[in-house]
Order: structure tokens, then C-alpha cells, then sequence
């Protein structure tokens, strides 16, 4: 019998994605019935038919009741199938995309985004030197970020990986039979692991495991898809533009990382922790160094070298080899050195390599040798691959960002001033303050005492910017200042980095996260820029991060999308009027309620001029997994943001008009009244959202190694935006994706706008992203399956709150539908929809046991086969619905 896959087997060698589906599925059901016997598989299977039954005619009544009925003993294995099944589903579906991008380019129909681009360029008359420029100064920082959405455990994500390999074993066409019958057998015993695996994990990641979590993306997969990706931009440059070569040295693309760095309400980032992370990073990026310079050492025989190439080497039989013998060897210390500092042991610096100059020129001048010798083959191989991780990659793997919370500084600074009795700095005004900052920042006498005994969080903040002067510049990224409100939040971070002997200019970014910070930030940057200290310091060049998820939080989706757009262009035009290079760096989740979406969509949608060559956007969670966890789905993730900063930089939308933006700033303004008024005015709305949604069993589900809360004691105000949109996910209303919306569309078109909003949704990207992005979350959302949640879980006198929350919803669905001219939701992405609709009836079982295992929970709150099957179906919600927060 089947799991739920229909009838058939493998019928094509060239596997397809039902076919891949169902050949997973079999395994499963094969691994479940051998564990837990043909009576068990057959009780999943009865519950799958019931849910396809249910969605078809829409009465999941039948399913309820058998998932009512289940005994403890069995909710477990129960809530596993179906976890366990969408986990496969979305292997085979995101292999699915690797087979489709391979077939297309076999048939010469692959569709490339930098090829696509270069076309259009050239038909608008671009010189090529112009687009060559353009690509030269681009610069694109991808931070990797472990917020706790990656449900899924390392362990069980090593096991996808060799399904997924095994999936492109079997894509042969001349794979012969015993080979097939070799590697379903492996499939088999993968999926039986991964069946006899625990997915919960018992513990809480610790920072430094996100870190490694992070690191071992770059190993397994971002190390073989960036030399890839250079090859495809160097292909498509010589196909459209005949272009010999790209600089070797470029780096369009670079990566950082929060894992290790953002300390922001988190308790367990310390500055130990921060200095162990980027000494993780350096062991790794030698590693790796280590293995590919071994590989072209022993292939590296050829004696014939250029004059340079021979002065550095001597009479050398073998100059290449003694090159990368020695970068081999420096490469070892280094890795040796790194591991003594983690060990807390005595270490030697001597022969080893701590800045990038010295590993690209000897591998640059191994590469110019070969060229001058007519070997040119020979270079633009292994050795090209190698010049362009290093390129990427450096010495140090990524650049660690340090982030912190505004409030620490001002902390810190007030026990300063309270010890010499000058005050304290935290009653100042702005005024005040930044008299008092800029004197310090210009004097040449230390600050700090040598003799004070100040708190335990206050210590942690000083040794946190010592850590850093005591570390390497090419270690760090920027120092990011959450809930930063006033110049003086800045200028405190710069004296703290000065007064604690940081030597070199670390870039100082000021994160812009509610409305009100949104749009003051324009008046607190240019203040900055009046400060001749502060414009030297920063020499012409300055970083601003944008918040998403906590602006949304505090406003709505509708009006903390425009009041981004609204600060970025404002930022831009400062930054062009002071002549200052702006780089705006993207806190952006994987949900729509958090700034997700296609990146590239995102890009071409922002205000025109903002990117200009530039652009750091966050990568967190889930999405990591899902955008760079395969090299082929990595470079084409690289392709699309290449092409799109390209693009938004030579050829950035049009600003819109002024009417568009007239009929924007009323809806926003709607739109956050309305989501105010229910979430912080409605006396019923906490209550509510403790009672429908998950969002304190969350709590049990060790996810990241940041709390849930900012403060333990806190309301919804103090819940992070990740489990605040988490737990609306669960039960499918989505609702801080669209709250607002509802009014703010409806209104809108109730004054006469219908055609302009339809205008603004084909000509304007902003606003046609936004729509279509607002468009597929409510195609996620399932009224009905809310609804069952509140009737098992929520008293009755708060069921009136739910029932204006699901009209309002109906009303936000029918709005989009209308502005987009079509009769259902997401009706313009097939793909999405088809997704969509075949995990459905594989999620709802998942639903309704989570909402029956709720209600036993909070009455049993010790049953542990209850608390294990209710995490379990949060894990088998989220990757189903893959994008959680």
C-alpha cells in the first residue's frame, strides 16, 4: 500500500516530481509499516482519505472524530507520518526544481536572469563597459541569520541532503536496473533513519551550534555553487556582451552572519561566545582551503613558469607545487591555530594566514603563469574555482555582525557618568547627550576607569567591544544598534569602540524598526551627517538597517511596507545630497509578514536610486535551507540577486506619482488604525491569542537559542515578531500579514480608486509586489481550520473577536481578487497554487490533531506523549506551510 500517493510505479527514468513524491512515500510507508505493522498503516491511511474527503466536500467532520479518537499512544506516530511526509514532499519538490533547471538548459529553454538581463540591456543601448562597471561595483552582503524558524534538526537535515542525492542518482536515462534497485534500497534505509530519528530536539541550539548550522551550509553547498555562479555570469557575459573574462579578484557577492553576533535580547550571546564564532569561522575557511589546495597540489605538476612565477620559487622542478605546498602549510597552521585559541590553549602565529592579500596573490600568480604559458585550459580550471571562493570566502568564511539593543549602551554610559558624579547619562536629553558623546569622541584621554565594578550586564557590553579590538578587522561586518531612535544612539557606539581600543572604522548601523523610527530616521541621519567628527568618521559611506518584522508588528503590514519605502527614499535623497554612498541593509523574514517574498521582486521593487550597486539583506531560518541548501538552487539564487541589484542600479523603476502615493499614505493610515485599534484596543485581543494559538506551548518548542520574549513578564508588546507570526501560522489565519489591509483596500475602492489600484498593481513594483505577496499568504490562509481551533480551545464569550477577525479576512481576499482581475486566489502562480493545494490535505491532519492535542494538553499539562505530539505537529505545520516566520 501506498502512503497516500495513488496507484503506480516508476514509469520514467526521468523522475519526475509526482513520481518522486510517490516513490518517497512508498519508502515511508514501507518503513512505517515495518516499525509499527499493517494495522498502523492503514489507520494513517484512513485519516489521509478522510482529509482528502474532507477538503473535497467540504466537512472535515469525519476526520476530526477518527483524530479525536486517537489513543496516547498512537497521536505520536501519527503526527510523525504526516510530519515526516511533508518533510519528503519538500525534498522532492525542491529537487523537482534542480531536474527542471537541468532539462531546460539540455533543451537550450533555460531562461538565465543575468543572460535575460544583459539582452535588455543591450537592446537599450547600455555600453558594455557600463554594465561591466556596474557588475564591478556591486556589492551584495547575504547575512545568514538563525532565527528560530529551522524547525528541522541537523541531523535529520543531513539525512535530506542524501535523499536528495540519491533522487539525482536514479535521474539517468541510461540508469540500468540493478543501479535503480542499489539506489531505492539506500532511499529505504535513509528514510528508516531519518523514521528511527527523534526531530524534536531535546535541547535548545546553543549560539555556537547555529553558527555551525550556518558554516556547514557554506561546506556542503554555497563553497561548490560560487564558482559555479561565476562560471554561468562569465558565460552569459561572453555569450550577450563577448566578453573575454570577468576580473578574478570580484566579489559581487559576499556572505556575513548574525549566528554568534546578534545579542539582541538574547542572553546567550556573549562576547565569549562572539569571539569563539569567528574563530569557528577561520578553522572552517581553512578547512576547506586545505582540501582544495591538496587536490590541485597533486594535480599541479607542470614545470614550465613564468618569470615571476620563477623568481619566487627558485630552481624549483616543480614551481607550482611549491606554491600551493606552501599555501597548504600556512593553511594548516592557521587551522591549527584557530583550534588552539577554541581549546583555550597557548598558539603560534607564526606561518600562518590571517589576511586574504596573501592567499589570492599566490594563487593569482600560479593562475598568470599558466596563462603566460599557454596553459590556459589548465587555469581556468580547478585552480579559477579556487581564486573565486577565495575571492568570496576570504580567510575568515563570513564577517560576523555584532548586534545589540540601543538601551545596553545607554546603560553602560550611565554608569560611567555615575561613577565620576557628572550625572547620569540615561536622564540626559538628546542635547545633552551628544554634547557630552562628541567632547569624548574628540579628547585623548581614556574614558573607561580602570578601577570600577559596575554590573554584570554592563561588563558584558565593555567586553563585548574589547573582544573586538582584540580581533581582526577582516573578522567583523557591522556593529547593528537595535531600536535605534536618536543620533545619540550612534555616537555612543562610536565612543565605545574608541574608548575600548578598536583601531579600525567599523561600520556603525542604526536599525530603524518601528513606525515612528522609520520616519524619524531622515532627520537623525542628516543630524549625524552636521557633525564634521561623524562625517569623517564614516568617509562617505554610510549603512542603514531597515526593520520589517518589528514595524509591521507595531503598525500592520500595509502601513510599515510604505513607511519603509517612505524612509528609504528619504535616506536616498539625503545620502545623494551629502554625497554619501548609502547602503541600505534589509532585516527581511521568510514570511510576508517579515518582508518575504522572491528577493529579486523585492529588489526591483524598492524606491528608484536606493540599491545604487549596494544592498545587505538577511537570511534566516528555514529559508537558508531552502534558497542556498542545494549548490544548483544556490546559484540560481545568486543569478536572481545578481541580476536584480544590477538592474534596480542601471535601470531603477520610476518614482510613483503623486497620486499613487496620495492614495498610499490614506491606506496606510486606515489600515494601521484598524490593526491598532484590534490588537492593542480590543479588550478581547490578548486573551484571544493566547487561546487560539499555540503561541505559550511555542515556548516548549526548542527552536533558537533566543527567548521568545524580550522580557519574560511582557504582553504580546514584549513577544517577538517571529513567534508572533509563528503562532498565527499554526492555525493558518496569517493574520499579521493583512490586518488592516482589509479596511485600507476596501475603503480605497469604495472612494473610486478601483481603477487607480489596478493602475499601481501593473506599473508600480512596490505596490505590485506588495499585493501579490498579500495575494499568496491568503491563499495559506484557512479560515475553517481557525475556526475549528477557537471551537475547541477559546470560551464563548471571546468567540466574537474570531468571527470579525474571519470576516475581515473573507474581505482582504475579496478586495485582492478584485484588484487583480481574477475569480481565485493566487490565480497568476500555478505552481504556488498547485503546492498549495496538494499539502493541504496532508497539513490538515496535522491541524486538527494540533487543536484536539491543545485542549488535552492544557487540562494535562504533564502528559508527555501529548506535549511530544503537539511539538511534532508544529514542526510538521511549518514545513509544510515553508515559510514560518
Amino acid at each position: 500500500m501506498v502512503f497516500g500517493l495513488g496507484e503506480g510505479k516508476l514509469s520514467d527514468r526521468q523522475a519526475s516530481l509526482r513520481e518522486n513524491v510517490r516513490l518517497l512515500g512508498d519508502c515511508l510507508g514501507e518503513t512505517m509499516s515495518n516499525h509499527l505493522g499493517e494495522a498502523f498503516l492503514e489507520k494513517v491511511e484512513n485519516i489521509r482519505i478522510l482529509s482528502k474527503d474532507g477538503r473535497q466536500s467540504g466537512d472535515p467532520t469525519a476526520l476530526i472524530e477518527a483524530l479525536e479518537a486517537l489513543a496516547d499512544e498512537d497521536i505520536v506516530p501519527v503526527a510523525r507520518a504526516f510530519n515526516q511526509f511533508l518533510n519528503l514532499s519538500n525534498i522532492a519538490e525542491q529537487y523537482h526544481r534542480v531536474h527542471r533547471r537541468r532539462t531546460n538548459e539540455s533543451l537550450g529553454v533555460y531562461q538565465n536572469p543575468i543572460g535575460d538581463l544583459l539582452k535588455r540591456f543591450k537592446n537599450k543601448s547600455y555600453t558594455t563597459q557600463q554594465i561591466m562597471d556596474s557588475l564591478g561595483s556591486q556589492s551584495i552582503d547575504l547575512v545568514l541569520t538563525a532565527h528560530p524558524t529551522e524547525v528541522v534538526r541537523r541531523s535529520l537535515i543531513r539525512k535530506y541532503d542524501n535523499i536528495s542525492t540519491e533522487l539525482e542518482s536514479l535521474d539517468k536515462d541510461n540508469i540500468l536496473p540493478l543501479e535503480e534497485t542499489v539506489h531505492i534500497r539506500r532511499l529505504n534505509e535513509i528514510i528508516t533513519q531519518a523514521w528511527h530519528t527523534d526531530e524534536i530536539r531535546e535541547q535548545r541550539p546553543t549560539p555556537v551550534d547555529e553558527a555551525k548550522w550556518g558554516f556547514a551550509v557554506i561546506e556542503q553547498s554555497l563553497w561548490h555553487a560560487v564558482p559555479r555562479f561565476f562560471r554561468q555570469l562569465e558565460e552569459q557575459f561572453g555569450k550577450v556582451l563577448d566578453v573575454d573574462s570577468i576580473p578574478l579578484d570580484m566579489a559581487p557577492i559576499r556572505f556575513a552572519t548574525w549566528m554568534g553576533g546578534d545579542r539582541d535580547g538574547n542572553p546567550n550571546v556573549t562576547h565569549k561566545v562572539t569571539e569563539e564564532v569567528t574563530l569557528l569561522a577561520r578553522w572552517m575557511a581553512a578547512d576547506l582551503y586545505i582540501k582544495d589546495l591538496n587536490v590541485l597540489r597533486s594535480e599541479f605538476s607542470m614545470t614550465q613558469c613564468n618569470e615571476a612565477l620563477r623568481a619566487r620559487v627558485g630552481e624549483s622542478t616543480q614551481p607550482y607545487r611549491e606554491i600551493l605546498r606552501d599555501l597548504e602549510n600556512k593553511m594548516i597552521a592557521t587551522r591549527a591555530w584557530a583550534k588552539a585559541k577554541l581549546d583555550g590553549e597557548k598558539s603560534s602565529t607564526e606561518n600562518i594566514l590571517l589576511d586574504n592579500n596573501q592567499l589570492l596573490d599566490d594563487l593569482m600568480l600560479c593562475y598568470q603563469s599558466l596563462m603566460d604559458c599557454g596553459m590556459k585550459v589548465i587555469a581556468n580550471g580547478s585552480l579559477l574555482d579556487l581564486i573565486r571562493c577565495a575571492a568570496t570566502f576570504g580567510v575568515t568564511l563570513v564577517k560576523l555582525d555584532v548586534r545589540q539593543d540601543a538601551s545596553c549602551h545607554i546603560e553602560a554610559l550611565s554608569a560611567i557618568t555615575r561613577f565620576y558624579g557628572v550625572g547620569d547619562y540615561a536622564e540626559w536629553d538628546e542635547a545633552s547627550r551628544q554634547a557630552f558623546l562628541l567632547t569624548e569622541l574628540n579628547s585623548k584621554r581614556p574614558l573607561l576607569p580602570l578601577e570600577w565594578s559596575p554590573s554584570e550586564s554592563v561588563c558584558e557590553v565593555i567586553d563585548t567591544f574589547k573582544m573586538i579590538a582584540k580581533g581582526r578587522s577582516n573578522s567583523f561586518g557591522s556593529y547593528v544598534i537595535s531600536m535605534a531612535s536618536a543620533p545619540s544612539d550612534v555616537l555612543a557606539v562610536a565612543l565605545l569602540l574608541k574608548e575600548s581600543g578598536v583601531s579600525f572604522p567599523m561600520k556603525i548601523v542604526p536599525l530603524f524598526e518601528t513606525l515612528a523610527d522609520l520616519d524619524n530616521a531622515e532627520p537623525i541621519i542628516e543630524q549625524l551627517f552636521s557633525m564634521p567628527w561623524y562625517k569623517a568618521y564614516i568617509n562617505g559611506k554610510q549603512e542603514v538597517m531597515i526593520g520589517y518584522s518589528d514595524s509591521a508588528k507595531d503598525a500592520g503590514q500595509i502601513a510599515a511596507t510604505w513607511g519603509q519605502y517612505r524612509a528609504q527614499e528619504a535616506l536616498t535623497k539625503l545620502c545623494k545630497k551629502h554625497n554619501v554612498h548609502l547602503t541600505l541593509f534589509h532585516g527581511r523574514g521568510g514570511t510576508v509578514g517579515r518582508g518575504g517574498g522572491p528577493a529579486h521582486v523585492a529588489i526591483l521593487s524598492q524606491p528608484p536610486g536606493s540599491v545604487n550597486g549596494s544592498i545587505r539583506v538577511t537570511e534566516q531560518g528555514e529559508m537558508i535551507r531552502f534558497k542556498f541548501g542545494i549548490p544548483d538552487i544556490a546559484v540560481r539564487s545568486l543569478e536572481l540577486y545578481c541580476s536584480a541589484v544590477m538592474e534596480a542600479s542601471l535601470s531603477p523603476a520610476e518614482s510613483p506619482k503623486e497620486e499613487w502615493r496620495a492614495i498610499m499614505d490614506e491606506m496606510a493610515e486606515i489600515g494601521m488604525n484598524q490593526y491598532r485599534g484590534i490588537v492593542r484596543g480590543h479588550e478581547d485581543f490578548v486573551p484571544y491569542f493566547r487561546a487560539i494559538t499555540p503561541e505559550q506551548e511555542l515556548a516548549k518548542l526548542p527552536l533558537g537559542s533566543r527567548p521568545a520574549r524580550r522580557k519574560m513578564d511582557g504582553g504580546v508588546e514584549s513577544l517577538r515578531a517571529i513567534p508572533w507570526i509563528f503562532a498565527w501560522m499554526q492555525i493558518r489565519l496569517m493574520l499579521p500579514a493583512w490586518l488592516g489591509a482589509e479596511s485600507a483596500l476596501s475603503q480605497a475602492i469604495e472612494s473610486g480608486h478601483l481603477e487607480n489600484l489596478q493602475e499601481m498593481h501593473r506599473e508600480w513594483p512596490f505596490f505590485g509586489s506588495y499585493l501579490d505577496m498579500l495575494d499568496m499568504v491568503l491563499a495559506k490562509a484557512e479560515p475553517e481550520i481557525s475556526e475549528y481551533y477557537e471551537k475547541r480551545l477559546v470560551s464563548e464569550e471571546l468567540t466574537s473577536l474570531g468571527l470579525l477577525l474571519r470576516r475581515k479576512l473573507k474581505q482582504v481576499g475579496e478586495c485582492v481578487k478584485e484588484l487583480k482581475q481574477q475569480d481565485r486566489l493566487i490565480e497568476d502562480n500555478k505552481t504556488i497554487r498547485q503546492s498549495i493545494d496538494v499539502r493541504n490535505p496532508y497539513i490538515d491532519p496535522l491541524h486538527y490533531l494540533q487543536a484536539e492535542l491543545l485542549y488535552r494538553s492544557r487540562r494535562s499539562p504533564e502528559n508527555k506523549a501529548v506535549n511530544k505530539a503537539l511539538m511534532i505537529t508544529m514542526a510538521g505545520i511549518a514545513s509544510g506551510m515553508q515559510n514560518t516566520g
